[in-house]
């Protein structure tokens, strides 16, 4: 039986949300992580940061090393701003080279060193796979205040920001089957939904209240085969 858990992640773990009423980006009560909380008695401590790369989540997990062996899991999830570009210089400058936040194999190869401190502190790794996005919404989202038409240029087609994001979730399912961890499929759960980009919110990459609820069903489930 679990009984506790952390969460190192970032705002997605975190229960960040867009409120379209506010026009703001705010905290969900009841987020994913209250969900598994109330409804399976499992304590939980959040460590999660709006924004957090995989780097400064490793940096964060390491101020918590001497608790991770207190845990019965601790659950990471990376990779929704690691994959995310700058988008202003993008704008500024559409025909020069631009880098991710974290580009791939940096991500990858942080990513194990991450899972191998974990196991190093006598904690149980486990990863969270990513949401989906909304190319067409995050691309109208990212692009407000800057050239459209320029950030279009660079990515050569909107749905590119989907197949790039889906890079980055792809190695987080490859690193598991490396290190031979637990990983929970998100995205799956979120892609067998016909209108899945109801379950997220207007700017096209945080899941809304829906989505959240389909995520702590989703834990759920590996939570119970896992008694």
């Amino acid at each position: 039986m679990i009984n506790s858990a952390c969460i190192f992640g970032d705002s997605v773990s975190k229960g960040v949300v867009f409120d379209s009423v506010l026009k703001k980006y705010t905290l969900l009560k009841d987020s994913f992580v209250s969900i598994i909380q109330n409804q399976d008695k499992i304590s939980i401590n959040n460590y999660s940061k709006f924004g957090c790369t995989i780097t400064k989540g490793g940096e964060v997990l390491k101020r918590h090393k001497s608790e991770l062996n207190k845990f019965d899991y601790t659950v990471l999830e990376f990779g929704g701003n690691d994959c995310d570009f700058n988008w202003k210089d993008v704008s500024a400058s559409p025909k020069s080279k631009h880098k991710p936040k974290t580009p791939l194999s940096v991500f990858q190869e942080t990513y194990e060193k991450i899972i191998d401190f974990v196991k190093s502190c006598g904690g149980n790794p486990v990863l969270l796979s990513l949401p989906p996005v909304d190319a067409k919404r995050y691309f109208n989202w990212i692009s407000c205040g800057l050239n459209p038409d320029n950030i279009l240029n660079w990515l050569g087609d909107v749905e590119y920001i989907y197949r790039f994001h889906e890079m980055y979730n792809l190695a987080v399912n490859k690193i598991a089957k490396l290190k031979d961890i637990p990983l929970i499929d998100i995205s799956s759960e979120f892609l067998q939904i016909d209108k899945y980009q109801e379950l997220l919110c207007e700017d096209g990459i945080h899941p809304n209240k829906k989505g959240h609820e389909l995520i702590g069903k989703t834990i759920e489930k590996y939570t119970l085969a896992t008694v």
